[in-house]
């Protein structure tokens, strides 16, 4: 991923971030190794929300919306991804609840047309005192209602 990537609207709805697969996310089989998909959906996930003004910064109590925790992660592999280079992750909200969202994601070729693994995650924003659900902010679902696939 590089920080001068543009995220670009993809198909109908969410955004398509860049990603790039380096040689040493590769498994001895020289295919893209099964625990590298979530990691390369977060970094997508963390550019895009950081374009947006949300990030941790050290401090979990300034971290507001991004004090969250993951409740649930699926993946789904369709096709072997067998090749270093640029990719994309097509990143869109299911669901946007007071306290929770869930997100979809598509490991896809560039131009978004491939799509070798699709998922989502579950995530629950945390009060960093309590560690309890706490509401996302106003600013924070005024993004994610942007993001939101038509009918979620």
């Amino acid at each position: 991923m590089t920080a001068e990537a543009p995220i670009a609207p993809a198909l109908s709805h969410g955004r398509l971030v860049p990603v790039t697969v380096h040689f040493d996310d590769l498994d001895a089989l020289g295919l893209l190794h099964n625990a590298r998909y979530p990691l390369l959906v977060e970094r997508a996930w963390t550019e895009l929300w950081q374009r947006h003004g949300f990030a941790f910064e050290g401090d979990w109590e300034a971290a507001g919306d991004a004090c969250n925790a993951v409740r649930e992660l699926h993946v789904s592999h369709e096709a072997p991804v067998t090749r270093t280079g640029a990719y994309a992750v097509h990143l869109w909200l299911e669901r946007l609840g007071t306290t929770g969202l869930t997100y979809g994601f598509r490991f896809c070729s560039a131009d978004g047309a491939t799509t070798y693994a699709r998922g989502h995650r579950v995530l629950v924003r945390l009060d960093a005192r309590t560690l309890r659900p706490a509401p996302w902010s106003e600013r924070f679902r005024a993004v994610g209602r942007e993001l939101l696939r038509p009918g979620g």
